[in-house]
């Protein structure tokens, strides 16, 4: 099991990875398969199954999907080129991507959100088709968006993660008690181990530039919120509040009045921050997923702006820990709210941000682990429940707690040996077996808990 520190951290637009990332994700790669295949395609059409059906327009999924045909991919999206693109498809209904011929593409008729039973690999699934001139279709695949901005194909959801002749790492664990293991008997950190595995699928040079890259994207997207005002899109009315916050927190600065816990609010304004620009539609990071997007970057601002002795220099070690830990979660269970709900999204961003700040902090590998069980076993059983199905309530405050209880997981962990009652790995199969359990209303359908408790006016 190897999943790099770029599968964990992807640069890409909002509000959701799974639900907006993954299906241009997915467009593009049927695009690609276009581009190779001996048929001459004349029209494309697009279904969404399960969640991606149920709250595919509070995730702006219809218009990830319109966009994905048209050529966009998430790393490099332009807002401004795209709202021209969408006039145009919704005026000639067609799409016109690179190097394919101008195909039919009807918003209105060829996009279908399918509200019965979800296909049968993932509660994320859609089908693209390509038709010929008569209207028959002649290529079809299914895709299955698996949170983060994961996407596979029917066939690769059923070979697994690992395939034949991939690149063996140096420490290939796929347990947290495997990774205890290595760390012990190599004498190496969590990161150290992390960057050797890096290093088989890239030079020193790209693997430094890529990662002070993610940390750059995050930290500017930090900035924007700060910055941000006005209502959020989507038809809630919510108000944007990290700027107003963030004035009020930088107004109290060196008063002798200001009562401890409000370091609180600066790691909710940051990760609020973060959310409020994703929830606009802004570029965000995964971390692992956009609905989680804030928490990382928020400790790592915490840590950067008022912990003494922080140093940027230990970002790089910071998330690739992080990632680590991100990798464990999603090979054993899932990063995924519509698989397990919230607690694999915050709960799992929670748990890689402690371990994280833990390792920067001087924490030994063993209290690492134990930083990232504490912050993952206090979101045990957390629904996704989005109103309107949009990555807004409780999304948006549901990150700064998270990194509130990352720090204090963190904290918890450099006050101990690293010797704890409940293993990592244990919580994790905790955490699969509880999103099991769960009842689809409360896996991003908007369908139950708080997204049906709403008020009346």
């Amino acid at each position: 099991m190897f999943l790099s520190v770029f599968d964990i951290f992807k640069i890409g637009v909002g509000p959701s990875s799974s639900h907006t990332m993954g299906p241009m994700v997915a467009a593009a790669r049927f695009l690609d398969r276009l581009r190779g295949s001996p048929f001459q395609p004349h029209g494309l059409r697009a279904s969404l199954h399960g969640s991606l059906a149920f709250t595919g327009v509070g995730h702006a999924t219809d218009r990830a999907v319109i966009l994905g045909l048209a050529g966009f991919v998430p790393e490099s999206f332009d807002a401004a080129r795209a709202d021209a693109v969408m006039a145009e498809i919704a005026a000639t209904k067609q799409v016109n991507p690179p190097d394919l011929p101008a195909m039919r593409f009807d918003p209105k008729e060829d996009l279908i959100f399918d509200y019965g039973p979800a296909l049968a690999g993932h509660a994320n699934g859609m089908i693209l088709m390509a038709t010929d001139a008569q209207g028959d279709v002649i290529a079809q695949e299914t895709y299955y968006s698996i949170g983060g901005g994961f996407v596979v194909t029917e066939a690769e959801l059923h070979a697994g993660e690992s395939g034949p002749g991939a690149v063996p790492v140096r420490y290939p664990f796929e347990s947290a008690e495997a990774m205890l293991t290595m760390a012990r008997e190599s004498g190496l950190s969590i990161a150290t181990m992390k960057r050797a595995n890096e290093l088989t699928r890239r030079s020193p040079e790209e693997l430094k530039a890529g990662i002070a890259r993610i940390w750059s994207v995050m930290n500017a997207c930090i900035e924007r919120g700060l910055e941000g005002e006005g209502i959020l899109p989507g038809g809630l009315k919510v108000k944007r509040r990290a700027r107003g916050i963030h004035q009020a927190l930088l107004a109290e600065r060196g008063l002798n009045l200001t009562a401890p816990h409000v370091i609180n609010d600066w790691m909710s304004v940051y990760a609020m921050a973060v959310n409020e620009e994703n929830a606009a539609g802004g570029q965000v990071v995964t971390a692992p997923t956009n609905g989680a997007a804030g928490v990382v970057p928020a400790v790592i601002r915490y840590w950067l702006d008022h912990v003494p002795g922080a140093s940027s220099d230990k970002i790089e070690d910071f998330l690739l820990t992080a990632a680590a830990i991100g990798g464990l979660i999603k090979h054993n269970a899932s990063i995924s709210g519509a698989e397990c709900g919230c607690q694999a999204e915050v709960g799992s961003a929670a748990s890689m941000a402690a371990a994280g700040l833990c390792a920067v902090m001087g924490g030994s590998p063993e209290q690492v682990e134990n930083a990232a069980e504490i912050a993952l076993e206090h979101h045990l059983g957390m629904t996704c429940d989005p109103v309107k199905g949009l990555v807004q309530v409780p999304c948006i405050e549901r990150n700064g707690l998270g990194a509130i209880k990352a720090v204090s997981a963190a904290s918890l962990a450099l006050r101990g040996d690293g010797a704890h009652f409940m293993p990592l790995d244990n919580c994790i199969e905790a955490m699969r077996q509880t999103g099991a359990d769960m009842s689809e209303k409360y896996k991003e359908t908007a369908l139950g808990g708080l997204a049906v408790n709403v008020p009346n006016c």
